[in-house]
């Protein structure tokens, strides 16, 4: 059977790779597939209102410690400090702040492989990151759980998860757990829009809707599912369009747009915490490093151009100047910010790379009962 170019244009590179038996094939196929770039998306949030100086500062600072955290593990791990894998969240700063500021301590969140970014939002300290980035006891899972399992229950950060729409059931669990026990809390599951293809994420779609479970779903679609774009793994154009088929809203938002995502995730958070159900919120976003570590695996798949047209509206620098401009927050408090997040990322990496390795002893430890 012979199979152009435009034929294998219209399937996904995984189903490529089994077709034609050979990776190097599939490079040169979905590079001449990706001559249409992802567009920067409309700025739609523009018209919510500007909140208050103090939500102003702590967006920018929830901010500010994602993008100075990950530009930090970036770098160690090029430098050959850290082991395994990083899956860098830089570019999407703008989603999980503004989801965050509307939890409390209370409310639960699962996380993805990126997950660096949701837990320093929810409330993670540098400290117990680095250390366990760089496989330390004193690290959140005490150096055995590394970048993609980072997890800390007093603030309802239920774990990252290497397994794509993982964290999805668990999050409704969650909820579940919630509405079970009388509980006004409101749990939400992060992942992106590859996921939302996977199993696990319909059947947990299908049961929030059913019982109506207090859980805001989040997707930070951020148009490729590893290196594959959107349009080469589902029909629709919008992951939100997925959510009438289980009985409950949707909503869209600019996902480069901390204050948009603020707005939305909030209208979402108030619906369920009053008993209104689930929630779909979409965040289109862009993530500016490749799939894992900061050069990536040098696949291409999209273009420079691309990346660079999506950071022309960067979440931190569109707050930034949006406050100023509104005379709410000046130029120097916005510096102090990044030095304080500066100084507290120097002492932490220091601080991780004094903590001790596990000993071997407890090789077994909490991996067995009792």
């Amino acid at each position: 059977m012979v199979h152009t170019v435009e034929d294998v244009n219209k399937v996904s590179p995984n189903f490529v790779a089994a077709l034609f038996g050979h990776r190097e094939e599939v490079l040169v196929v979905t590079s001449t597939a990706t001559n249409a770039t992802r567009e920067a998306i409309e700025p739609v949030g523009s018209n919510d209102p500007t909140p208050s100086r103090e939500v102003l500062l702590d967006l920018h600072r929830r901010m500010v410690r994602i993008r100075q955290f990950e530009t930090e593990a970036g770098r160690l791990m090029e430098g050959g400090k850290l082991p395994g894998f990083l899956h860098l969240y830089v570019g999407q700063e703008a989603v999980a702040a503004g989801a965050m500021s509307n939890l409390r301590d209370t409310d639960q969140i699962s996380s993805t492989h990126r997950g660096h970014g949701h837990a320093v939002a929810k409330g993670a300290q540098f400290r117990q990151m680095f250390a366990e980035l760089f496989g330390r006891v004193d690290g959140y899972c005490k150096g055995r759980g590394g970048s993609m399992h980072i997890n800390d229950l007093s603030i309802g950060m239920l774990g990252a998860n290497g397994i794509v729409g993982g964290g999805i059931p668990i999050a409704v669990g969650a909820a579940f757990a919630a509405k079970y026990r009388g509980e006004d809390t409101v749990a939400i599951p992060f992942f992106g829009d590859g996921a939302s293809n996977i199993g696990a994420f319909h059947e947990a779609a299908n049961m929030a809707g059913i019982l109506e479970l207090p859980v805001v779903f989040v997707c930070e679609n951020n148009g490729y599912a590893e290196f594959t774009a959107l349009r080469d793994h589902m029909k629709l154009e919008n992951v939100a369009d997925r959510a009438p088929a289980y009985g409950f809203p949707s909503e869209i938002c600019d996902g480069m747009d901390a204050i948009a995502v603020r707005a939305a995730v909030g209208r979402a958070v108030e619906r369920a915490r009053n008993g209104g159900g689930p929630t779909l919120v979409e965040a289109k976003t862009y993530r500016y490093y490749d799939h894992q570590g900061v050069k990536g695996l040098r696949k291409t798949y999209r273009t420079q151009e691309e990346v660079e047209a999506w950071k022309e509206r960067d979440a931190i620098k569109l707050l930034e100047a949006r406050a100023v401009s509104e005379g709410l927050v000046t130029e120097g408090e916005f510096a102090n910010i990044w030095a304080e997040v500066d100084a507290d990322i120097a002492e932490s990496v220091a601080f991780a790379e004094n903590s001790p390795f596990p000993d071997l002893a407890d090789f077994a430890l909490n991996v067995y009962s009792d």
